[in-house]
């Protein structure tokens, strides 16, 4: 039963080992939920020293899932998240145990199904990306208690797949995939300027974070008030912390009654606001 302090962990895992993920922790407190850390990436997150105005690119390495779990631990008073929502394709073999992902998923081709007519296919997995470093980050958390939920049972301690793309469309209420990804600004708003790309991308990213403050309190995401002469590598750890606290969001959505589903079959399955059946055009669930 949910109690009134779980909380969730949502982690924007990056698909290689040389990239930063964004990490957000939020926790039920009453009736709503409150942002306890939000960090671009899982380092960052563990030590709680953001540098959120530093120059450059925010380095990755692979996530240690008992560090990030420590971490929540003294945010969370001993106690850990129920949930750990991840955008990274996950999956289970016939043994229940991590799988590798080096291909295309039941999971993957239904929410493309269901979704492309939004914009929002999902990326097709390869043996590099995320291979290994998504079984690794899947079975740190499978030893630590994290069973790979593709059904409704709400197993907890649970892991969940999420997709922002898909996500930010039943958080906004919006039809089509929003334009808020940093490599992406050249073909969302061609022939526009470098720095109008970035008032562009703030803009969007300033309406994302409206709508999630109004679903998760004390968000503490200090997006730059002038852009203009921020370099693009710098203006992704932005990015990155906005996708990790979606993750989180999801994950909320996860612990309420009939509120997110399951798109894809017993061995992978991505979570998706139950509402968006109205941009599907279709059920959520079969």
């Amino acid at each position: 039963m949910p109690h009134d302090a779980d909380a969730v962990l949502g982690i924007d895992a990056a698909w290689t080992d040389r990239e930063p993920s964004g990490m957000a922790l939020v926790q039920r407190r009453g009736t709503g939920w409150t942002c306890l850390r939000v960090a671009p990436s899982w380092e960052s997150f563990c030590s709680a020293s953001v540098d959120w105005y530093g120059s450059g690119a925010v380095c990755g390495s692979p996530v240690d899932a008992g560090a990030v779990l420590e971490a929540c631990r003294d945010l969370l008073g001993g106690r850990e998240p129920v949930v750990v929502a991840v955008d990274m394709p996950l999956a289970v073999d016939a043994s229940d145990a991590p799988a590798c992902v080096t291909g295309r998923r039941e999971a993957d081709n239904e929410v493309s199904r269901r979704f492309g007519r939004c914009k929002c296919a999902v990326h097709s997995p390869s043996p590099r990306r995320p291979g290994v470093t998504g079984r690794r980050l899947h079975e740190g958390f499978a030893v630590r208690g994290y069973s790979l939920a593709t059904s409704r049972d709400c197993r907890i301690p649970a892991l969940i797949e999420v997709y922002p793309h898909v996500a930010l469309l039943g958080l906004t209420g919006r039809r089509a995939r929003l334009p808020y990804k940093v490599g992406k600004t050249t073909t969302y708003w061609p022939g526009k300027t470098p720095e109008e790309r970035k008032r562009l991308l703030r803009r969007e990213w300033a309406s994302i974070l409206t709508h999630l403050k109004c679903r998760v309190s004390h968000v503490e995401l200090p997006l730059p008030g002038c852009p203009e002469g921020c370099t693009f590598s710098y203006l992704k750890r932005f990015e990155d912390a906005l996708d990790g606290l979606v993750c989180a969001w999801v994950a909320t959505l996860y612990l309420q009654k009939d509120a997110a589903c399951p798109l894809g079959d017993v061995a992978s399955a991505i979570w998706v606001p139950k509402s968006l059946k109205v941009c599907a055009g279709e059920p959520n669930a079969t």
